[in-house]
């Protein structure tokens, strides 16, 4: 079987190379093979656990996509190991292996089938790992470009959030909805190959709109 014609075709798509590596991207023309180098056709994180940590480490610009983008879908339904407190509320700490030593207070004694009825006005303590539930909760997002340590190579690579509506961001910190969704963006500011090391934090804080005093900072 003669396949000359289809080795010439592979040839005059990847310009030359039969690679589609980001490195021979630019110098074939043929930066579409790229991953996210359009907001429209970013590649998609799933977030459903908070806090949580995005960290990108990688190359962007000369022989290769000049902007990156990453859309990052979130579905907050469990805090893993963080404690998030009711606001004006302190989380309890239990802890077996202490052993009271304060005069002034008896250890407590939790049964969970004796603590059955609401007594005194008080309901049945619960224990539960659930996600408050504010009212329009968000969820804090923020963006840290932890830079290569080269000055020459940071100065010229920028980062950038971008709301679920495609629109940059101004800040390195914005709150979203816990089912929401929003870009990171990577940009080569200058015509060279520049690494960078970046990482983004989601879930710190999760709040209620309206404690949020900054309104800039929320993203829509």
């Amino acid at each position: 079987m003669d396949v000359t014609d289809q080795i010439t075709l592979i040839k005059q798509t990847y310009g030359g190379s039969d690679r589609t590596a980001p490195g021979g991207l630019a110098a074939s023309k043929n930066l579409n093979y790229a991953k996210g180098a359009s907001i429209n056709t970013a590649p998609q994180e799933n977030i459903t656990v908070i806090p949580f940590t995005l960290n990108y480490t990688d190359t962007v610009g000369l022989f290769g996509a000049e902007n990156t983008f990453v859309k990052v879908n979130l579905n907050i339904i469990d805090s893993g190991k963080e404690d998030f407190a009711e606001p004006g509320w302190q989380s309890l700490v239990i802890d077996e292996a202490y052993i009271g030593t304060d005069p002034n207070y008896t250890d407590a004694l939790m049964d969970t089938a004796q603590d059955l009825a609401p007594v005194n006005d008080f309901d049945p303590a619960a224990l539960t790992r659930d996600l408050p539930a504010p009212w329009d909760p968000m969820v804090s997002i923020n963006l840290k470009n932890n830079k290569t340590g080269n000055k020459y190579i940071d100065s010229w690579f920028d980062v950038r959030l971008y709301t679920n509506q495609k629109e940059e961001h101004p800040f390195d910190d914005m709150y979203v909805q816990r089912k929401d969704s929003f870009y990171i963006g990577f940009h080569a500011r200058n015509q060279r190959r520049l690494p960078y090391n970046v990482s983004c934090t989601i879930g710190t804080e999760l709040l209620s709109s309206l404690d949020i005093k900054d309104r800039s900072l929320i993203g829509d």
